[in-house]
């Protein structure tokens, strides 16, 4: 069963991004790490955060059906369009410069089950992002 999703809830709020629901259709690094559904380890990185950010918007450039929606200083919105049925799904990036960590939220804007799309395309953009070092 898909269920459209009724509010569209990205964007960080005190450093953290809008919590998944407790569905199959959204992963985040800021999800509980006892969380199996939607817990998805953050990508780390060595150097500063705006050469992170840099490699993040080359990688996501390289991939197919994107879209930069919102840009800031430490935070990138992506729209990604899946390939078979035009789904739409919203990716965020937050660069936490302290930590040296980019945390990341993928999810679906239509519920239900989406045979882990947000969790493969973010575990490739993670690949990427580490075999380009």
């Amino acid at each position: 069963m898909i269920l459209p999703i009724k509010e569209k809830k990205v964007g960080v709020i005190n450093g953290k991004f809008y919590p998944c629901p407790k569905r199959h259709y959204c992963v985040s690094s800021q999800s509980e790490i006892d969380n199996s559904v939607n817990y998805i380890e953050p990508i780390k990185y060595n150097s500063t955060a705006e050469e992170a950010k840099k490699k993040i918007k080359q990688i996501i450039n390289f991939l197919k059906r994107t879209k930069l929606l919102k840009e800031e200083e430490n935070y990138l919105h992506y729209l990604f369009t899946t390939r078979l049925f035009r789904f739409k799904d919203d990716v965020e990036f937050l660069f936490d410069e302290n930590e040296k960590i980019i945390h990341f939220k993928s999810q679906s804007r239509i519920g239900g089950f989406d045979w882990n799309t947000n969790k493969n395309r973010m575990e490739k953009v993670r690949k990427l992002f580490h075999s380009s070092t």
